[in-house]
């Protein structure tokens, strides 16, 4: 049984050694260098491995961990890009092309096409349309390349980036509307924030009764904005973008139909200090809360799952002045509510 390249690995030779003509730029970006970041449709670090083309962006600021699943949901249907393109410089380049065919073609066991494709593929670029990539022009220009977001490699979209490494001498327009800018930066560290849990202080705690108020608060100095900046200094290409994440209002849903939420949209809108709703003090149990809950049954043996989500405006701002508006993100959790009866007590 032959053994294969994996399909991360594969995704280079097979993908571009099926498209071995190297096509024609398309769709132009209005600016370039891109200073005003006008285009772009993606995001997030990774290291490099031989045959893997991996982004050379890097993270800093309320930064998640890859993968973690905890990633701000965008209220529209938009989606951070999955691909993109980037510069490599003519010795980054090499080195990635002749890594990826020495390994390929020395992995015991390796399918015949595999070698063959990864074959043409480097033949292009070493003695084919290009000669031994471009060496002689390494001054004039870098190779662009597309990249794939770690955390959507498994989304087809990600695959959208489809054409074959090609050269763009420097300062020129690379000609495709997925080329890095301001604004692909700005969207792949939106996906990158880490906002803060969404646990609200409860009063009475865990546990409260049938057609009891349960008021419901954050404190300000939980949710205070927050950002990441992604930047790409790569092949004389220095751009960076700052996604800032202002919490807007807070939503609760009970975990059941039998209750009222106070307001009665379950909407709390945040406070000029920047809390939302108010903590509960002695002497307020007769009043309604500005944020809030009252169960009108019991949990019984179990719990209802109060669901706490916070609603965030996303804005950006990047090289050369650029910047703008990205889609609200919602990010929110669970914590499990007792609601009991309240027991009466004849003498």
């Amino acid at each position: 049984m032959h053994a294969v390249i994996s399909r991360s690995r594969f995704a280079v030779a097979g993908l571009l050694a099926g498209a071995l003509a190297i096509t024609v730029p398309g769709t132009a970006i209005a600016d370039w260098p891109p200073s005003k970041g006008t285009q772009g449709n993606t995001e997030q670090t990774a290291s490099s491995n031989a045959g893997t083309l991996v982004s050379k962006v890097t993270y800093s600021g309320s930064v998640r961990s890859r993968g973690s699943g905890a990633a701000v949901q965008p209220v529209t249907d938009w989606t951070p890009p999955a691909c993109w393109y980037e510069p490599r410089s003519v010795d980054e380049f090499r080195t990635y092309v002749e890594g990826f065919y020495e390994e390929t073609i020395n992995t015991p066991g390796q399918a015949n096409y595999a070698k063959a494709a990864v074959g043409q593929f480097r033949d292009i670029y070493k003695d084919g349309e290009y000669k031994d990539y471009n060496e002689g022009e390494a001054d004039e220009g870098n190779w662009w390349v597309a990249v794939r977001n770690p955390d959507r490699e498994d989304d087809p979209a990600s695959w959208e980036c489809s054409k074959a490494p090609f050269w763009v001498e420097n300062n020129a327009n690379p000609g495709v509307p997925q080329a890095v800018t301001p604004q692909v930066l700005a969207e792949a560290a939106y996906s990158a924030i880490q906002l803060p849990d969404t646990k609200v202080t409860l009063a009475p705690e865990n546990v409260t009764k049938v057609n009891l108020a349960t008021w419901a608060w954050l404190d300000q100095a939980m949710f205070k904005e927050v950002s990441v900046t992604a930047a790409l200094n790569v092949a004389g290409l220095n751009i960076q973008a700052t996604a800032t994440a202002k919490p807007l209002s807070l939503k609760l849903e009970p975990g059941t139909t039998d209750a009222t939420t106070y307001p009665a949209s379950g909407e709390c809108t945040i406070n000029a200090d920047g809390s939302i709703g108010e903590p509960y003090a002695q002497g307020k149990s007769s009043q309604t809360p500005p944020c809030g809950i009252k169960y009108l049954r019991s949990s019984g043996d179990g719990t209802f799952n109060l669901r706490a989500t916070i609603t965030w405006d996303i804005a950006w701002t990047g090289t050369g002045g650029a910047g703008g508006d990205l889609p609200d993100g919602t990010f929110g959790g669970e914590q499990a509510v007792t609601v009991q009866e309240i027991q009466a007590v004849n003498r």
